[in-house]
């Protein structure tokens, strides 16, 4: 009936031959704007507006992109390296052009059935209508950015300023890109991941500032969960106004959930085991380098806060002689590595630590070969600018001094990190040719941000439409770092000073509660053993989760938890021939796909029971003492924000200036400190907005005739190596990271040891 009700209209959605990606949409739109146009209820001329206006916004962005695509070239860092935030919003618009396709496909195929859910299609036509609109304002911007650069400058000119082009960015519709089409721009495997983060986002806020007690919270996040489930628009209102409004402490806080249980364990349950995985502290003690004869004081970090242990993380997939805290190993020990990765984590400056990126640590740690130190920096806005970078040098050098202690000859150190550790270690390697240190031997960096300011770059732009890295998120995690002094006044805009207490009152589960739910009061897990250097004596390694005494029922309930968990973000299935489903790990390939072992399940169950009684036993024991968890006050200005219909302006809040220090921005390093850069191997994406920062910076590079490689790959976000564990494309992105560091490390050419 269907079938028969199309053909009369004269349309075949599936055969529309000769035609572009834009003929067909336009195709489509017309056919289906026909149908309903003499549809009088109210969905079916909802229904018709929303196709017309989608097939005239087509014709518009239309020749945009035709405009665009001519220039975009001249953006490129070479001619085999296709990339930049033009070439991505090309990427962008023709994804929304294929979503809309699927769309307007799918109510074509069953506008006619007596099964039709027209008001449910009337929601999604309309997303598609307000997604292409949205498209042709940033295109529209675009256009302007193009007109204020000069050729191959992906950052406009000084006519062009920041609050200038901040102010046209705020006509631009953010919600429409969080709603139905969230995560249309990615790959699949991300675009479910996303979905799953961005509602757990929303519902996280819910209870973050929810102002009952405790156990109001856990009823408010059911409720949260269900209302953001059926109602995508309300989803986006929520997490577009928690962007603009919600304070850093917020993302922090957000940000420290993938330091939970499960997500802490996940490496030991589904990555390759390691021999070691030890936390180290050092005690920032003055010492020296003896470099070319000469003696090079390593100045001890100062700035910001007292002095304090500086900890690193050391990972090895093989015990390696002379490693500290392995003297009492009872395995036998590999002759010293012949390199040595040091290595930062990304995070905003402001979350995240060693731990949480072990996740991809550990098959880096296999792949290589050789001893991984993962520097756990002091985070922003505690610790803003220059702590961290003080203090990765410091570590730098220590492992410089003391590489026999961390398994490796040192013959080869190069330096590795993502998105804020990757700019940390680029300015690492600024300080230490200052100094006279010996920088790394190769830099390996992965989306990294080489200018710490908002810079009305295309790929910027992106930010506007990011899951991940939302505008006013990484405009607070930059401000945060670079200017500490102004993170006060953003989280108060339009309060006042009686509302800038309110503000400040946000912790409504606190820190610590948040610490002792978790079950650590640090970045160090309890599989980890924990040294301060000086002292070698250590601990047996315990590496077994804690048996927990539970009921049948909390078992069952559990592992359906985890079955589901296992379902839709780490398992795939294939099918027999007899129809029976077998459990894949996603990151493999279909030819070598391997069933999934019970004990890899019952790993994970454990996981989650363990989290579960945890969970349990801590309000339990809470509700016992007669805790009340009620913290009387008003609701604060952000909070008053965060379900409004309309976007807040965002000019007046990011109003700041960020110096030109090349030690914050790399980028600005002056051309005699980038002529003596090691080898450099940067990986970004071409949707993540940092993504003209990576081009531009190794444009710089490569003018200079030094040894530069770049690689841009697709459909992947801001942050990707966290998910190699549930994405095949992230785990393929993760490979082609070990590749690069390989060739930097460059082990097989070293002379044979006598």
């Amino acid at each position: 009936m269907t079938d028969c009700s199309d053909q009369a209209n004269g349309l075949d959605v599936h055969n529309v031959e000769g035609s572009s990606n834009i003929e067909i949409l336009k195709k489509l739109c017309a056919s289906n704007a026909e149908y309903f146009e003499t549809d009088t209820s109210e969905n079916g001329q909802r229904l018709y507006i929303s196709f017309m206006g989608i097939k005239e916004n087509v014709e518009e962005i239309s020749q945009k992109m035709a405009r665009v695509a001519v220039q975009a070239p001249k953006f490129d860092f070479d001619e085999n390296t296709p990339g930049n935030g033009y070439r991505s919003f090309l990427s962008v618009a023709e994804s929304a052009i294929n979503y809309g396709i699927q769309i307007n496909e799918k109510i074509a195929l069953k506008r006619s059935s007596a099964f039709f859910r027209k008001t449910q299609m009337t929601k999604e036509a309309e997303a598609v209508a307000h997604l292409i609109a949205s498209l042709d304002t940033c295109f529209k911007h675009l256009e302007v950015l193009l007109s204020g650069s000069s050729s191959g400058n992906l950052f406009p000119d000084e006519d062009h300023s920041t609050p200038e082009v901040l102010s046209n960015y705020e006509d631009i519709n953010q919600y429409c890109f969080y709603g139905r089409p969230l995560g249309f721009q990615f790959c699949q495997s991300i675009r479910n991941l996303l979905q799953f983060i961005s509602m757990s986002m929303a519902i996280f806020s819910e209870i973050y500032y929810n102002q009952g007690s405790f156990l109001s919270k856990a009823t408010s996040s059911l409720k949260a969960t269900s209302k953001y489930v059926n109602d995508p628009e309300q989803r986006a209102r929520r997490i577009v106004n928690i962007s603009q409004n919600a304070s850093v402490d917020f993302c922090k806080a957000f940000w420290f959930l993938s330091e939970n249980e499960l997500m802490t364990n996940m490496p030991y349950v589904v990555t390759p085991t390691v021999a070691v995985s030890r936390v180290i502290n050092l005690p920032p003690e003055p010492f020296t380098l003896e470099v070319n004869g000469k003696e090079v004081e390593v100045p001890v970090p100062s700035s910001h806060t007292d002095t304090k242990p500086i900890q690193v993380r050391l990972i090895s997939y093989e015990v390696h002689e002379g490693m500290i805290g392995e003297a009492t190993t009872k395995i036998k020990c590999k002759p010293p590595a012949r390199g040595l990765l040091i290595h930062c984590h990304g995070g905003g400056f402001v979350a995240q630590s060693s731990l949480s990126h072990e996740c991809y640590l550990r098959g880096w740690a296999k792949q290589i070969q050789v001893p991984i130190l993962s520097i756990d920096y002091s985070l922003a806005p505690e610790a803003p600018f220059p702590r961290a970078l003080e203090e990765i040098t410091y570590a730098y050098c220590w492992a410089l001094k003391n590489c026999r202690l961390l398994g490796s000859t040192g013959e080869r150190i190069v330096a590795a990190g993502d998105s804020a550790g990757a700019n940390l270690l680029l300015s690492t390697t600024l300080k230490c040719l200052h100094l006279g240190l010996p920088p790394p031997m190769g830099l390996f960096v992965a989306y990294v941000p080489t200018v710490i300011n908002f810079v009305p770059s295309p790929a910027r732009l992106l930010c506007m439409m990011d899951p991940l890295l939302p505008f006013g998120f990484l405009m607070r995690c930059l401000k945060a770092y670079a200017c500490p002094g102004a993170c006060g006044e953003m989280q108060n805009r339009g309060a006042t000073s009686e509302q800038t207490s309110d503000t400040e009152s946000f912790e409504e589960i606190s820190e610590s509660d948040l610490m002792e739910l978790q079950a650590h009061k640090s970045p160090i897990s309890e599989t980890s053993d924990t040294l301060t250097y000086g002292s070698l004596n250590s601990n047996d390694d315990n590496r077994n989760i804690k048996d927990i005494d539970l009921q049948p029922s909390d078992i069952e309930n559990s592992q359906k938890y985890v079955s589901d968990f296992l379902e839709k973000y780490v398992l795939d299935s294939d099918t027999e021939t007899d129809g029976t489903r077998v459990p894949v790990l996603k990151h493999e390939s279909a030819t070598s796909s391997q069933s999934l072992d019970d004990s890899l399940q019952n790993r994970v169950t454990n996981l989650f029971t363990n989290l579960k009684w945890r969970f349990n036993s801590w309000i339990a024991q809470k509700a016992a003492a007669g805790v009340d968890f009620v913290v009387p006050r008003s609701a604060s200005a952000a909070e008053k924000c965060l379900d409004l219909e309309k976007q807040n302006k965002l000019l007046d809040e990011f109003k700041f200036t960020v110096p030109k220090d090349p030690y914050l921005s790399p980028f600005f390093a002056a051309k005699e400190d980038l002529e003596r850069f090691p080898p450099v191997r940067a990986l970004t994406i071409h949707l993540d907005p940092c993504l003209d920062d990576c081009v531009m910076f190794c444009k710089k590079l490569k003018e200079l005739n030094k040894d530069v490689h770049l690689d841009i790959l697709s459909d992947l976000p801001h942050g990707f190596l966290n998910f190699s564990l549930v994405s095949k494309e992230a785990f393929e992105g993760c490979k082609l990271c070990i590749q690069r560091i390989n060739e930097l490390l460059d082990l097989d050419n070293l002379p044979p040891l006598e």
